[in-house]
């Protein structure tokens, strides 16, 4: 019997015929062409806002993974409260709350402190989106770099400080390069998870592939080539990046090996 990771994979040939026919079918279809050709510029929004929200969840992750593995209760019970909290909102709900409510608390706040005076409507729905994305992904990240971070050998640790390294050159040197072998499957994972939970922004007006697909449809009555370019534009950006991530790992399993 052929061991899974030698298998052909047939489902992806599936998929690649699959996903090619459905672009040779859009582009030899004048309606259906200046569709792709509409929706092309959110793709680009799309990609914005995913590359820059899970930057941003990514790094605010870290930081709260480290602060549930402190020595500090405080620093421990604020992580857990934080991490409890966002994954018991919605993302949809959170995103709607951040957008119409957060986003003009900061602007009072900004106005309170006596600084330059700025308006609600100065702080772009795009930015407002991103950073709903941030809060509600940095807590299910967290999770994912503190079981990374719990799985490093704690025999390598107390090693590391009796060689006397410090607590920085201890995570920089030891703890993190092993632990995001453990980290990466699951990180990738969420970045996956992002790009399409990324099409709910379209419901503050952002002008994502969802948002382009809903006004398009709605101005050519073409609801089903319309929204089948959408999900196929989806589907392609989701694939790539899967492939891509799955190389990577293979790479570190090589040098790891």
């Amino acid at each position: 019997m052929t061991p899974p990771e030698r298998e052909f994979p047939w489902w992806l040939l599936a998929v690649a015929v699959l996903i090619g026919a459905a672009f040779v079918a859009t582009l030899a279809d004048d309606g259906a062409r200046q569709v792709l050709l509409t929706l092309r510029h959110g793709v680009w929004i799309t990609i914005l806002v995913t590359v820059t929200a899970f930057a941003a969840a990514s790094a605010l992750g870290l930081v709260l993974a480290l602060m549930s593995l402190s020595g500090s209760v405080i620093a421990r019970q604020s992580a857990r409260f934080y991490v409890e909290i966002i994954r018991g909102i919605p993302i949809l709900v959170l995103l709607l709350y951040v957008a119409f409510v957060l986003a003009p608390g900061l602007v009072a706040f900004w106005n309170w402190l006596g600084l330059p005076e700025a308006r609600t409507r100065d702080f772009p729905l795009l930015w407002r989106a991103v950073l709903a994305l941030v809060i509600a992904y940095s807590a299910f990240i967290a999770e994912v770099f503190r079981a990374g971070l719990q799985s490093v050998d704690a025999g390598q640790i107390e090693a590391a400080k009796a060689l006397g390294l410090k607590r920085r050159h201890r995570f920089r040197f030891i703890i993190l390069p092993q632990a995001i072998r453990t980290i990466l499957p699951p990180l990738g994972n969420d970045f996956v998870a992002m790009v399409k939970d990324s099409s709910l922004v379209s419901v503050v007006g952002v002008l994502d592939i969802a948002q382009l697909g809903k006004l398009t449809a709605a101005g050519n009555f073409r609801y089903f080539e319309t929204y089948n370019i959408v999900a196929l534009l989806y589907l392609t950006m989701t694939i790539l990046l899967s492939l891509g991530l799955r190389r990577l790992e293979k790479r570190l399993e090589q040098k790891r090996g």
